[in-house]
């Protein structure tokens, strides 16, 4: 347990499992210790997260939009936690390979090839091992029946909602962005109240606007974003604290920085030039930047993302004095990420050409966050700052590049 974080008297952490109208269910739970609820929020980072928990605790989950950047890793994390079926991913797209694997042929194949040689209880107890990947389905969070049959269906107890279009691209399709941002997310909350869920909602940078406060951005300040899709995001988490406040929704909520990662490409966000910048770097040794070079915004490496949206799910309610908060890691402008990679790799060579829709998207976003009380309430800090963040993603963008026969500048 992290120092300073509040501790919550078990029957109420339980309790907090539930919306007031579900309340009679806990009833009939069996009540947890204090160590078993202690033991479940230090598993992160404890060497149990090799294997799932006891089944008891598994948590049913959900993940809409779960193509997109964020979704893919987070199954992978919740996977290794909770077990392979019981994370369930859903898009409207078709998925790749490596992230469903429908396999009765790759089973078959694996059991001509191994039987041979291990028993059949080893070689049991060894497919989710040969097989990471795990549940995909159909869902489009515009389509309020089949997302409700899919929740009944599969005893979903947690919804992640990541279905969203991203601030430039939604710029460019306002109608679209608040079709998907807004009625999409009102289907989301609706269900989740009336199936008595743990929903989460990320909102982001782009929920503040030039008149917000900026170095820091507080958790509670004006917010008066300028693109429609910082205003879903004030929207969704104006909505779910109303939700909570009056039916008891669990809703939760983190404002995610720019978030950079590796194995997904850039979807049309603001900050996608901290992603892309690594992968010039080692393709062709230039990178055009749509920013200035002094454009100084909030960002995370992926993994730091994904173990906090873990972790703040995981945090029993009573600990919670917020529905929303600021999580941060690093801020920085893409001339000083540009000097960082040159420690790596000094013939980067970058050029700046403003885009005027996404340097205008820039200037009215906060420079920092301040993630205080994420801190103070359930013990949130960051593993990687500007130094780690670059030396990670070159060294997989170099392997990855390697692995394809790709030249590397």
């Amino acid at each position: 347990m992290h120092p300073g974080v509040r501790v919550c008297v078990p029957t109420v952490a339980l309790l907090g499992m539930f919306c007031r109208g579900c309340l009679s269910r806990a009833q009939s739970l069996p009540r947890r210790s204090f160590s078993t609820l202690h033991k479940r929020m230090s598993r992160w980072n404890s060497q149990e997260t090799s294997g799932p928990l006891p089944s008891q605790e598994h948590p049913r989950v959900l993940i809409t939009g779960g193509l997109g950047q964020l979704g893919v890793g987070l199954a992978q994390s919740l996977r290794k936690l909770y077990g392979r079926e019981n994370v369930i991913l859903s898009d409207i797209k078709k998925p790749p390979p490596h992230v469903f694997t429908s396999g009765m042929q790759n089973i078959n194949t694996v059991l001509w090839r191994f039987v041979s040689c291990f028993p059949l209880l080893i070689l049991l107890n060894a497919l989710p091992s040969l097989f990471p990947s795990g549940p995909f389905v159909y869902a489009d969070v515009l389509d309020y029946k089949h997302l409700r049959e899919i929740i009944v269906n599969n005893r979903i107890t947690w919804l992640i909602h990541y279905s969203a279009l991203l601030s430039a691209v939604g710029e460019a399709n306002v109608a679209l962005a608040r079709k998907i941002n807004i009625t999409g997310l009102h289907n989301v909350l609706d269900l989740a109240l009336e199936n008595c869920l743990r929903l989460f909602v990320p909102s982001t940078i782009g929920a503040f606007g030039p008149s917000s406060p900026r170095d820091p951005a507080p958790d509670l300040c004006i917010q008066r974003p300028r693109t429609i899709y910082g205003v879903s995001k004030v929207h969704g988490e104006l909505m779910g604290e109303y939700l909570h406040h009056k039916y008891g929704l669990d809703f939760r909520c983190l404002r995610y920085p720019g978030v950079i990662s590796v194995n997904s490409p850039p979807g049309g966000g603001t900050t996608d030039y901290a992603v892309q910048i690594f992968h010039d770097a080692l393709s062709t040794g230039h990178h055009e930047c749509y920013l200035r070079p002094d454009t100084r915004l909030p960002m995370m490496h992926i993994s730091d993302c994904h173990r906090a949206t873990v972790e703040f799910m995981q945090a029993p309610g009573c600990q919670l004095s917020l529905r929303t908060y600021n999580i941060a890691a690093m801020s920085f402008t893409p001339e000083e990420v540009a000097q960082e990679i040159r420690k790596h790799l000094p013939h980067l060579k970058v050029t700046y050409n403003p885009d005027s829709v996404r340097q205008t998207i820039a200037d009215s976003w906060p420079v920092r966050f301040d993630d205080t009380n994420a801190r103070r309430d359930w013990g949130w800090a960051p593993a990687f700052g500007l130094e780690e963040l670059v030396s990670d993603m070159l060294h997989f963008i170099r392997d990855k590049r390697t692995n394809k026969g790709l030249p590397v500048s």
